[in-house]
């Protein structure tokens, strides 16, 4: 199969970021990088743009670290706890969702997409758990939160006889 060496334009999920040089299939470029403007072929013509890509693409990668940092530090004083509902033993009903962790960090006035959150799957106990937070390739925060009961736990035993 024939390759093609292309620029890319913009950054490319599992290909490179902009100002990256690869070689894709053929058709690959052909049919979906060169219609939508997100590659264009190496020649010698354009190889002064491949420069100015490099550094523009450098510069954006170190404003990229600088507010992942930013937002790392934001979130090392947030602490968080979520009320849930629990039946006898102090089960929950439900549980904590990545997306609520999202939109309760939002609310102390953070942004964070539902994919930089870790949670592998949801809580469902109570007390304290850690996620990982991806902000960057290179920033994690491990995240603390707390889940705990609204009603008072019952313990799960037998009822009082009656006489």
């Amino acid at each position: 199969m024939a390759n093609s060496e292309l620029l890319l334009l913009k950054q490319v999920d599992h290909l490179g970021d902009e100002g990256d040089t690869v070689n894709v299939k053929t058709g690959y470029a052909r049919n979906y990088l060169l219609p939508r403007g997100i590659a264009i072929p190496v020649t010698r013509a354009n190889r002064k743009q491949i420069e100015s890509l490099k550094d523009r693409a450098e510069k954006r990668r170190a404003s990229e670290l600088e507010a992942a940092q930013a937002v790392a530090a934001k979130l090392e004083p947030i602490n968080i706890a979520f009320a849930v509902k629990t039946g006898p033993g102090g089960k929950m009903f439900g549980s904590v969702t990545a997306q609520e962790l999202v939109s309760r960090i939002a609310e102390n006035g953070v942004e964070l997409e539902k994919k930089q959150v870790n949670l592998y799957t949801p809580v469902k106990s109570l007390g304290k758990h850690t996620t990982r937070i991806r902000l960057h390739p290179e920033v994690s925060v491990d995240f603390e939160f707390e889940v705990v009961s609204e009603n008072p736990i019952e313990e799960d035993g037998e009822e009082p006889a009656e006489s």
